[in-house]
């Protein structure tokens, strides 16, 4: 856990950030190769992939505010503190509005909105594993107390001034199991890639597979009580990768319900 890098006067390079951009950096990198792959222009791609970013970065922001109005509203000047600026957000947030911006790119440029999605999600799953790793880094995201032997201890006072990660108690290392999840998501989409069956299959896979996983890990990290939903039944993002996980079936329900018309005209 290594929160700050180095410090140079007034200027403070925080591990966080910078694994962030790099996560981002990376995922516009990969997005555009499997543009070329695809037979799309990556100019386009590669435009999207900014817009996306940006979006992300936006809506993480926003729907962590919007989960935890009471707490900005009775502290407004926390919005501009590091503790918000190191804080990853909510990533569903950043999903949902890096979704609606794509909505509205391939409907403007009249592309294949699944074709697009095969080509962006690659790019997502590795650019968001490099960011968990930034999160492990600040101590955000963290996970439930443990006695597993692989739990992490926090010890840095500065990570537990700015994001709030409790200190001296061995806890779930959630940020690294998604990380490692997002890394083995990306490797299957690679490999998935060069024989897809159909437009829009990269992109149900990661529908599916990343909407199990955080579905998972959340079980092991740590909420607050307001951000439970039903009851603490479940969290929001676990109710969003059920969403996920939905979408991914109707898609290959339509592309099996289409191939099986075409066998039988």
């Amino acid at each position: 856990m290594f929160p700050v890098l180095f410090n140079i006067g007034n200027f403070t390079l925080h591990t966080y950030g910078l694994l962030v951009a790099i996560g981002f950096l990376t995922g516009i990198y990969v997005a555009r190769h499997f543009a070329r792959v695809f037979g799309q222009d990556p100019e386009r791609i590669f435009n999207l992939a900014v817009y996306l970013a940006l979006a992300a970065i936006v809506g993480a922001k926003l729907f962590l505010v919007i989960q935890d109005w009471r707490y900005y509203v009775q502290d407004p000047g926390s919005l501009i503190s590091a503790g918000f600026l190191e804080s990853a957000g909510i990533f569903y947030g950043g999903l949902i509005a890096a979704l609606v911006v794509l909505t509205l790119y391939v409907h403007r440029q009249k592309l294949s909105w699944l074709g697009v999605g095969d080509a962006v999600v690659p790019g997502v799953a590795i650019g968001h594993a490099i960011g968990r790793l930034g999160c492990f880094s600040a101590g955000c995201c963290w996970g439930k107390p443990t006695t597993l032997p692989w739990g992490i201890t926090f010890t840095s006072a500065y990570s537990h001034a700015t994001v709030g990660v409790p200190l001296n108690i061995r806890l779930q290392p959630t940020q690294l199991y998604e990380a490692a999840a997002e890394g083995l998501i990306f490797l299957l989409l690679w490999r998935m890639s060069k024989r897809r069956a159909f437009v829009g299959e990269l992109t149900a896979i990661y529908l599916l597979s990343y909407g199990v996983a955080r579905f998972l890990i959340d079980f092991a990290r740590a909420y607050e009580p307001e951000a439970m939903l039903f009851h603490g039944l479940m969290t929001d993002a676990q109710l969003t990768s059920l969403f996920m996980i939905a979408i991914a079936i109707g898609i290959w329900a339509v592309h099996s319900r289409r191939r099986a018309a075409a066998v039988a005209a």
